[in-house]
């Protein structure tokens, strides 16, 4: 790239005609003289009197991300005598200066109880790798249905991220993690750093298509598996050179778990289970190897590993997200299932199916409300830069009420969800199932409401931007598109709900009835 050059104002100004056009934007002096033509909104935008040989760094605002000018960096031949940049240039890893774009622990001036210094150092070193590589990896895109690739499933491994999203356990004991963090001081906390972080990207399909299927398919392994299955599976998809998926949901059976129709009948020499039936929406499920699956065995629910084979046939589902999540259709037809491969007891796989649902949903509280947060950080900054009528946007009351709204949601609920996470450090499962689901139910359900309001509100302040899937308004198109996913999959929220009071009145003593 050659040396850029300083200029002035006036000699910017005489290079505004087709052939010879040049444009300033914050400061820098773009010749897009070649490029013109080849603008994505046509040519006679930058013909414009308003934008040829002129400063153009209002107008660009109104119609583009920052980002836009990194992809366009090559057309860059100067400066403009004096200037300084108003815009921040893009720093891996930096935390974002917009007001309530980061949680109040990360924001300058404020404290919090929950996390030290090594939580800090974490999250720091976390969102530079995000930054610099998780955006970059190919499985980012998410309109190709693609399984992640072998390149960003080394980097994961290398830094042991399998284990760590699947929080704190023995499974992290005498592990090397980032930071110099040890294995054994791994809490729930720097799980949710990981799950915020990777929110940021804004991209729904591809946060569950970075193997969410793992983090709920592999626990029943982790915890229920024979030491044998357990040692040769756990090796296999932390390494990277296996995937596994978790298969509840039948088409009669989504939140009632209890109805799932999947049968596991033993074979006549007992060494065997034959499986035969469907599961549905099953994330990761078209490119796993494994999966956890729920069935109906002689006198209740068990739960099974199946290996992908002969009798397992698996179709991708069309969401309104992203084909990059993997969600399949399964059927197994006379799948035979090694009888070691059951995890937990025979008849009583509803305990290794409820075993599973704290730490998903408080997983999927952690993402939906960082993502509503990011949604909070466009709107706002819209908001300033968006001229209407002459003046920014957020010089109207109703703006600045809708902001308010949206704020408040994500405040309370970062509160909320702190709390919970504290309180599951200081719990063992036992006592997590027995004062946390119900609790947990009702932050998620309450979580994913506020996420509505969120996109909605979000939709109305960026108006046709917001519902466009590239450019300004694209995190917000994705972010409303995709809301509903959280509000259904690990528990819908009315079902969420119910668990919460149901809980709560279990405990209610019998001297207030």
């Amino acid at each position: 790239m050659p040396e850029l050059r300083t200029f002035t104002v006036e000699e910017v100004a005489k290079h505004n005609k087709k052939d010879d056009l040049w444009i300033i934007v914050d400061g820098t002096v773009y010749d897009l003289s070649n490029f013109a033509e080849l603008h994505p909104g046509g040519g006679v935008v930058l013909y414009d009197e308003d934008v040829a040989g002129k400063d153009s760094t209002e107008v660009f605002y109104q119609l583009h991300r920052h980002e836009v000018l990194d992809k366009y960096k090559r057309y860059a031949i100067g400066h403009i005598e004096g200037h300084k940049p108003t815009v921040r240039p893009f720093v891996p890893g930096a935390l974002s200066d917009v007001p309530y774009a980061e949680p109040t622990w990360l924001t300058p001036a404020y404290s919090s109880p929950y996390y030290n210094e090594g939580h800090r150092k974490f999250q720091k070193w976390f969102r530079e790798f995000c930054d610099k590589e998780a955006c970059r990896l190919d499985s980012c895109s998410p309109e190709d249905g693609k399984r992640i690739s072998d390149e960003c499933m080394k980097k994961i491994t290398d830094i042991n991220l399998h284990r760590m999203r699947l929080g704190p356990g023995k499974h992290l004991h005498g592990q090397v993690l980032p930071t110099g963090l040890k294995g054994e001081d791994f809490d729930y906390f720097h799980e949710l750093i990981i799950n915020q972080e990777l929110c940021r990207m804004s991209t729904r399909g591809f946060q569950d298509g970075f193997l969410g299927g793992m983090v709920i398919g592999l626990p029943p392994v982790l915890n229920f598996a024979r030491p044998e299955l357990k040692e040769k599976i756990c090796n296999e998809v932390f390494s990277g050179k296996k995937f596994i998926s978790l298969a509840i949901s039948e088409a009669f059976a989504g939140s009632d778990v209890a109805g799932l129709r999947c049968t596991a009948t033993k074979s006549e020499c007992g060494k065997f289970y034959i499986v035969n039936g469907t599961k549905k929406w099953i994330t990761n499920g078209t490119f796993s190897d494994y999966f956890s699956t729920g069935v109906r065995t002689d006198a209740g629910l068990s739960m099974l590993l199946i290996e992908r084979g002969d009798g397992v046939e698996t179709k991708p589902i069309k969401t309104s997200y992203s084909p990059t999540a993997g969600t399949a259709y399964i059927i197994f037809e006379d799948v035979k299932v090694p009888v070691e491969n059951l995890l937990g007891e025979e008849n009583k796989g509803l305990q290794v199916i409820l075993s599973n649902f704290n730490h998903e949903r408080w997983v999927m509280v952690t993402a939906a409300v960082r993502g509503a947060r990011t949604i909070v950080e466009e709107c706002i900054k819209w908001a300033v830069q968006r001229k209407v009528f002459g003046k920014p946007l957020v010089s109207q009351a109703v703006i600045r009420n809708k902001l308010a709204a949206m704020i408040s949601l994500c405040e309370s609920h970062q509160a909320w969800l702190e709390n919970v996470t504290y309180q599951m450090t200081k719990m063992n499962y036992k006592q997590q199932s027995k004062y946390l689901a119900g609790q947990i139910g009702l932050l998620k359900a309450s979580a994913t409401r506020a996420s509505h309001f969120i996109a909605d509100q979000a939709v109305q302040i960026l108006g046709g931007r917001g519902i466009t899937k590239t450019g300004m308004g694209s995190k917000v198109e994705n972010f409303a598109r995709t809301v509903k996913f959280d509000a259904i999959l690990g528990g819908s929220e009315e079902v969420l709900m119910d668990l919460g009071v149901r809980q709560a009145l279990r405990n209610l003593p019998a001297s207030k009835m």
